[in-house]
């Protein structure tokens, strides 16, 4: 899905285009719009756009200025200045900047629609995977490329606070060939393929080569990284700003790169047919915690919202992480990958191999020659997947005492906090085939709940994805499968409704109305009613006083 942003200082021609690109196709076009320069790089701020329809001549920063400031954010945005100007000096400025298209206001709604299906065939070109790995052939894994993954996998697991030293680490850096700073933080993202069911190893290898040339494509654009295969099969890219970017960049990292895993997702779908689901740090971290931030995005993965096949981005919003005890740093990693592995025979719903690891921890934890610490440790590793398990999929109603997974010291002894876990797990897999199902409904009620609360207030894709923990694409393609119909269609639907009950009443006038159900100007409220009923509002309150 691609994202398009309308700038015009005069709300009658922003409403009018909102309105004409809104319906145009729903599936394949987001459409937000904004009254001025600053409220666009706001939306610059908060999501990925992919093409900026706007005026040249704005009071404050004017459009050619905005151009400018659209590339700092998203370079690979397209612009199409769309202004009542034609003098010789501003269409020259327009036509010297890359990416951009120049129209006049009197062209007409036909042609200005025309452009933008144009850029859009353009991005469409541009995305093709032909393309993508004829620029990335040069970046075919090397003998040089392998040796720096094995590199990255042995300092993952050395990076432990005390242990690295920056001198080393440069020296180390400048004979792998590895282009990021040591002395700088760093910032992680992890990729998790779905592959096709019944896939071969060598299918599968062809896939993850195919994937890392189209994230590497687009992630060294304005990031020096380097990228891996773990243990665990998934990607791992740990990343930096690219030396030439200016400082305000920095604080736009996350979302540029929520923005462009967003792309990478459409890209891998379109042209290898292969789900990926991301998971981003929400801040850059020292060398020295990289272990640790690696650990906890790998949990985070493991407990995301949706199942195998979900192409979700998830970013880590969490506090800093604190330095670990020096006891437990001893039995660091001891539990973590059984963990993992319950975790996913849960999710698949596998309970037969899920009991084989179970039962395994559970000696463990019973075992007299078990240190204490070794005990608890594994106790929580498992209370809090069947924890995380039960919210994600909204099943605490049938756990009245869920929360006591959490509360190692309300169990008597360790055999009984065994045998409740255990307990626990027995249920989870009873209520586990209806739980996709139950939970996407919860999920779909709570954003119908929402539109139909706040008709009034902005409704885009991008605040209702912003409030329910989605990415905007990810939403849309959800809503859809989920109700038959565009999440647009759908808001449309329920304004329509609202407007004819409060049109009963005589106690508002239209342009109230027009308020009421999201619309701060009276004239496109009634273009809007009445293309979706036949009737202006006022004809609507007249027919309804006739009968």
């Amino acid at each position: 899905m691609y994202r398009l942003l309308i700038v015009d200082d005069e709300d009658i021609i922003t409403d009018s285009l909102y309105e004409v690109f809104h319906r145009l196709m729903p599936e394949k076009l987001d459409v937000c719009k904004a009254y001025s320069a600053k409220e666009a790089l706001h939306w610059m701020s908060r999501t990925r756009i992919d093409i900026v329809l706007t005026d040249i001549s704005m009071p404050g920063m004017n459009g050619l200025e905005l151009s400018e400031e659209i590339q700092a954010f998203w370079p690979r945005c397209k612009v199409i200045f769309l202004t009542g100007f034609s003098e010789f000096d501003y269409a020259y400025k327009a036509i010297q900047m890359p990416k951009v298209r120049y129209l006049l206001k009197t062209e007409g709604y036909d042609k200005v629609t025309a452009t933008v299906q144009e850029v859009m065939q353009e991005i469409e070109h541009e995305n093709q995977m032909s393309q993508m790995l004829e620029q990335s052939r040069e970046l075919l894994y090397t003998l040089e490329q392998m040796a720096q993954g094995d590199y990255i996998r042995h300092l993952l697991q050395e990076s432990h606070g005390h242990s690295l030293d920056k001198d080393r680490l440069t020296d180390e850096f400048h004979k792998m060939n590895i282009v990021l700073n040591p002395a700088s933080p760093v910032l992680l993202v992890m990729g998790h393929l779905s592959y096709p069911e019944g896939a071969s190893y060598i299918e599968r290898s062809g896939l993850l080569t195919k994937a890392r040339m189209v994230c590497n494509s687009y992630l060294s654009e304005k990031t020096r990284q380097i990228g891996i295969v773990d243990k665990q099969g998934d990607l791992l890219w740990l990343l930096q700003p690219s030396e030439h970017e200016e400082e305000k960049f920095y604080n736009h990292l996350v979302r540029y790169l929520e923005g462009t895993l967003e792309l990478i997702q459409e890209t891998c779908l379109q042209s290898l047919r292969l789900p990926i689901a991301f998971t981003i740090s929400g801040s850059s971290c020292g060398w020295e915690a990289v272990n640790r931030q690696y650990d906890r995005l790998r949990q985070l993965q493991l407990m995301r919202i949706g199942g195998e096949g979900m192409t979700i981005i998830v970013t880590d919003r969490g506090e800093q992480l604190e330095e670990p005890h020096e006891l437990h740093r001893k039995e660091e990693g001891l539990v973590a990958p059984k963990a993992e592995m319950l975790a996913a025979f849960l999710d698949a719903g596998k309970p037969e191999k899920f009991d084989e690891i179970f039962e395994e921890l559970s000696l463990a934890m019973l075992h007299a020659n078990s240190s204490v610490k070794r005990k608890i440790e594994i106790y929580y590793s498992i209370a809090l997947i069947l924890y995380a398990h039960i919210n994600r999929a909204g099943l605490c109603g049938e756990f009245s005492d869920y929360c006591k997974l959490m509360r190692l010291d309300e169990h008597s002894s360790m055999q009984e906090a065994v045998r409740y876990l255990r307990q626990v797990t027995d249920q989870l897999f009873k209520v586990k085939s209806p739980e996709n199902k139950e939970n996407a409904a919860t999920v779909i009620d709570k954003i119908c709940q929402y539109i139909n609360e706040h008709l009034n207030e902005d409704l885009s894709l991008v605040r209702l994805a912003e409030i329910n923990y989605f990415n905007p694409s990810y939403l849309s393609r959800f809503f859809k499968l989920e109700c038959g119909v565009n999440l647009s269609e759908y808001i449309d639907n329920c304004r329509v409704r609202r407007a004819k009950e409060l049109l009963k009443e005589d106690e508002l006038k239209v342009r109230e109305v027009a308020v009421e159900v999201g619309y701060e100007a009276a004239h496109s409220f009634t273009r809007f009613f009445k293309k979706a009923t036949g009737m202006t509002p006022q004809e609507y309150r007249d027919a309804l006083t006739q009968t």
